[in-house]
């Protein structure tokens, strides 16, 4: 490439884009939206118990470290002159909590993931000092339920379980993050001078902020019990929080931030109230833009940020549909189950077959998100016959990715009174063009892929870009690139996807009421678990000696 050539590239953009599976670092020319390189690193995720899921702080940050600086090789082979990335964004997966020692920079537990069911217990008991039990309870303040998704009843696990976090916000060295303040702090400098922050959508999935003053809430740390002064600074989605203190690009604005699903809506392009798309990840997310108006879910749906483009724009809310398990459902089939050895595979194998064959798979390995707000189901797999055979089970698993979707638009569309025409989609799993044409049958409807499936890190570097200092991406909706896509359309009669749709809800009917918090947080296979058996064992115990000291008093 000619020197003159870099030059017409214009201003670049770099995008952290930080998963519950990976970590990527990708880069964006500013003018056109054109993805010029990017590189991945997968993350380890931990199960020490039944239901935990825990991955380290200390690896995330190191793989977004070699992200970068690989990101940076490979533009330099392209001979694009790594100066002209002028900002960086950083879109995370959400929730997800971690609490380091700021005098150290060292994290005092390993992040607990959104996925993790370990906080069952303590969800029970703050549900004991609401009236009537009602998960809702906080509902228009946060948009939330009360449930083990969210950051404030992993960080009052945290509190109550790990000595070493206690003594550190004793001690006022504590800090607590999602993803991105931990990043975002350990970027800008770590413990010399790192910016303690997060942004508007990233806190709105904590349960501890107030979604319409755009603050952390006194009374809902108080409810918690969590101290104020670990939490970071709330800002916007769009502005400059600090600079990169090391690596290929020090000196560089990190000057966008936003959870991946607000980060996705972004990219995809969703301004417009009534807007929506659904991306497929670890988990599935479906997001309907609002505008300035949190509209509250009948249906089950989450009450969400969606973005803040600066300082002094307004805040923009959205509707959510939250599926704990999809793309991890082919890691499970791959990982523990053995059925296949790469990912790609189970497109191949349910394309082999065309069919489950009766068989459905409900993935509700972390309990059920939305609509059900369920945490005691667990996945089942039902209809199985001796003609049953892996291929069937992997078509099984990718339609329940799809029935998943189903329920949260349905919900979407009771909520917003406007059915959806057509689905816009992205993330990892929409390659899987079984999967798009699997999806397109069973909602009904067209669903339609950009040619460029990365938008969760586009919408990143779009904040990023687009903020107070930097000015070189235009959000102006005449400026926008046009987005070219693929198209998927039904080939199913309405009458087979709604006979399919019914076997799969007659399904997870049956995956509920599977699990209760004391079998899954206690464990114990002592006989005195046994109330009955403990309390005969016991009872039998002084009888006898009761026997034994009448029969010595009566001689």
């Amino acid at each position: 490439m000619a020197a003159s050539d870099r030059m017409v590239l214009g201003p670049l953009v770099g995008s952290i884009d930080q998963g519950t599976s990976s970590t990527r670092f990708l880069v964006f020319n500013a003018k056109t939206a054109e993805l010029l390189s990017h590189h991945q690193v997968e993350i380890q995720q931990k199960f020490p118990k039944e239901g935990w899921v825990e991955q380290d702080p200390k690896e995330i940050l190191k793989s977004v470290h070699e992200c970068v600086e690989k990101a940076c090789e490979k533009l330099q082979q392209l001979n694009i002159d790594i100066t002209n990335i002028k900002a960086i964004g950083v879109s995370n997966q959400r929730e997800t909590t971690v609490v380091w020692d700021k005098t150290t920079g060292e994290p005092l537990y390993n992040a607990i993931v959104w996925l993790d069911l370990r906080t069952q217990s303590t969800v029970e008991r703050l549900l004991k000092r609401i009236p009537g039990k009602n998960k809702a309870f906080f509902k228009f303040r946060t948009g939330l339920p009360l449930s083990t998704y969210f950051s404030a009843v992993k960080l009052r696990w945290l509190l109550d379980n790990v000595e070493e976090i206690r003594q550190a916000v004793d001690d006022g060295r504590a800090m607590f993050g999602t993803i991105d303040s931990w990043l975002i702090w350990s970027l800008t400098g770590g413990k010399n001078g790192g910016v303690h922050c997060t942004d508007v959508t990233n806190a709105s999935r904590t349960m501890l902020f107030n979604i319409h003053s755009l603050e952390w809430d006194p009374e809902l740390c108080q409810f918690f019990d969590i101290p104020m002064e670990i939490l970071p600074k709330v800002r916007s989605s769009s502005e400059i929080y600090g600079l990169m203190k090391s690596g290929a690009l020090t000196g560089v604005p990190i000057s966008g931030c936003l959870g991946d699903q607000s980060a996705a809506l972004v990219g995809q392009m969703c301004f417009q109230d009534g807007q929506a798309k659904n991306t497929y990840g670890t988990g599935c997310f479906l997001l309907c833009n609002t505008g300035q108006k949190s509209v509250f879910s009948e249906h089950g749906l989450l009450t969400t940020i969606a973005y803040k483009m600066g300082r002094d724009k307004p805040v923009c809310y959205a509707l959510e549909g939250s599926v704990a398990i999809a793309g991890a459902v082919v890691r499970w089939l791959r990982d523990n189950l053995g059925i296949v050895k790469t990912s790609q595979e189970v497109e191949k194998l349910a394309a082999e077959v065309g069919t489950s064959y009766g068989c459905y798979f409900v993935p509700a390995f972390s309990g059920l998100y939305a609509p059900y707000w369920e945490p005691s189901a667990r996945g089942i797999i039902c209809g199985l016959t001796q003609f049953t055979n892996k291929n069937h089970i992997a078509f099984a698993a990718l339609e329940a990715v799809c029935f998943q979707t189903r329920e949260i638009l349905d919900a979407m569309n009771k909520d917003c009174g406007i059915p959806l025409n057509q689905l816009q989609v992205d993330g990892g799993m929409t390659n899987n063009k079984v999967l798009m044409q699997l999806q397109s049958d069973i909602l009904c409807i067209p669903v339609v892929k950009p040619s460029m499936p990365e938008t969760t890190a586009l919408g990143a570097a779009m904040a990023a870009g687009a903020a107070e200092g930097v000015g070189i991406w235009s959000l102006n909706p005449g400026d926008l690139t046009a987005v070219t896509c693929e198209r998927f359309e039904p080939q199913i009669n309405p009458e087979e996807s709604e006979y399919r749709y019914a076997r799969w809800k007659k399904a997870v009917m049956k995956s509920m009421d599977w699990e209760t918090s004391e079998a899954a947080s206690n464990g114990d296979t002592s006989i005195f678990c046994s109330l009955p058996l403990g309390f005969f064992i016991m009872s039998s115990m002084i009888m006898l000696i009761g026997a034994k000291y009448v029969s010595g008093t009566g001689k």
